[in-house]
């Protein structure tokens, strides 16, 4: 018999790649032309030169054997070298190559992570609007995902909320700053004070309560824009990043696992990601990208672009009649919709005119919808019309 838990999901796939198989057909069927596809986060600027320079380098100078070989369990030891040291370079802090766990980008940094921390009868807190996948990242190790309502003002952390949801149950909470849908970067203010809560809550009921910071878009921070490194200010962090954004190499699929040298048991927490891996098949990211990155780990590609698209856009919408909170950074914008029915807006209206959006429902964050604005800026200044058409015809 086929499993009937996994049988049950293919019933509930991801309604992000929903809306993107939608616009891949149309596309076919009815030219590039007929569709303006902001529904996933594919970065559309190259990687920099100097990866390409590096894969380069690697490929016609270092053996084969040892480049398209098995890494160890824990991963390239210069590579997690390499990140620790760029870690302490750009943010003072102390990592050594023990506290670095490469991985297939941050999706499995993050499965890792909750696996390290969380088990049967725990419960990870995470914050509206929030990227949908963590549920099977964390339904898949056993605990249980809660929810804190979202703060559709500001789109920072509803505290109220969220000291009324902690309990002796929470061994961790998930945040996602700079965040995918919303765009918005928690405030250095927001993370010391999520912080010292933590840190109260982990005194009242006598265990660890850890931070796992979800930050793939750490890069893509607009001008004047306050953005803490977060574990910089709680000890029981870990922090899961991926190369995806800055270096625009999704398909690459290259993260880590950085776990703050001051948690409760930080020696322990990289190896037993490494046992981990045996249950769930990861078993290290290539080793020639790995290489590559190391050799590159500072460098961006040029994310100027997502800065200019977000002016453009939020500037257009708002004029427009869109209510929609700023953005920090990311490649985001997260607009209340018109009316109360987002998938209403998005399936139908949106979808009429060739405009391929996700509704906030799935973000758990109902009345908004998400642009995913990693497009060339001509994309975005022939689609504001169409989002004027769009408005009227649901205001």
């Amino acid at each position: 018999m086929i499993s009937e838990f996994y049988k049950e999901m293919t019933g509930k796939s991801s309604v992000i790649r929903q809306f993107f198989a939608y616009s891949m057909e149309r596309e076919k069927e009815l030219g590039p032309d007929s569709v303006y596809n902001f529904s996933i986060g594919n970065p559309s600027v190259p990687a920099p030169a100097s990866f390409t320079e590096a894969m380069n380098d690697l490929l016609n100078n270092v053996d084969p054997v040892k480049l398209h070989g098995y890494s160890p369990t824990l991963g390239l030891d210069s590579t997690r070298e390499a990140i620790a040291s760029s870690l302490n370079r750009r943010f003072e802090m102390n990592y050594e190559a023990k506290h670095i766990f490469p991985t297939t980008g941050a999706a499995g940094a993050i499965a890792h992570a909750v696996r390290c921390i969380a088990g049967e009868g725990d419960e990870i807190i995470t914050f509206a609007p929030y990227f949908p996948e963590y549920i099977p990242y964390i339904t898949g190790c056993g605990a249980t995902l809660k929810v804190v309502p979202a703060d559709i003002s500001s789109f920072q952390i509803n505290f109220e909320k969220f000291e009324e949801m902690l309990n002796e149950k929470v061994a961790a909470v998930l945040i996602n700053s700079p965040n995918n849908p919303s765009g918005i970067v928690y405030t250095t203010e927001t993370i010391k004070k999520l912080a010292d809560i933590l840190r109260a809550k982990e005194k009242e009921y006598s265990h660890e309560i850890f931070l796992i910071s979800d930050e793939p878009y750490r890069e893509i921070v607009f001008k004047g824009t306050d953005s803490p490194y977060v574990s910089k200010y709680y000890d029981n962090s870990i922090s899961c990043y991926s190369f995806s954004k800055s270096l625009s190499i999704p398909g690459e699929r290259l993260g880590y696992v950085a776990v703050n040298p001051k948690a409760k048991d930080s020696d322990y927490i990289v190896p037993m990601c490494g046992q981990i891996s045996r249950f769930t098949g990861h078993n290290c990211p290539p080793s020639i990208i790995q290489l590559a990155v190391e050799k590159v780990i500072d460098d961006t590609s040029d994310l100027s672009i997502y800065e200019t698209n977000a002016t453009l856009l939020y500037d257009a919408l708002t004029d427009i009649g869109y209510d929609c909170v700023k953005p920090g950074g990311t490649f985001y914008m997260f607009p209340k919709t018109p009316i109360d029915d987002a998938d209403k807006f998005c399936w139908t209206g949106a979808k009429e005119l060739g405009l391929i959006t996700v509704p906030g429902n799935s973000f758990e964050c109902p009345g908004h919808f998400r642009i995913s604005y990693c497009v060339p800026t001509e994309r975005i200044e022939k689609a504001i019309p169409l989002f004027e058409k769009l408005y009227k015809m649901f205001a």
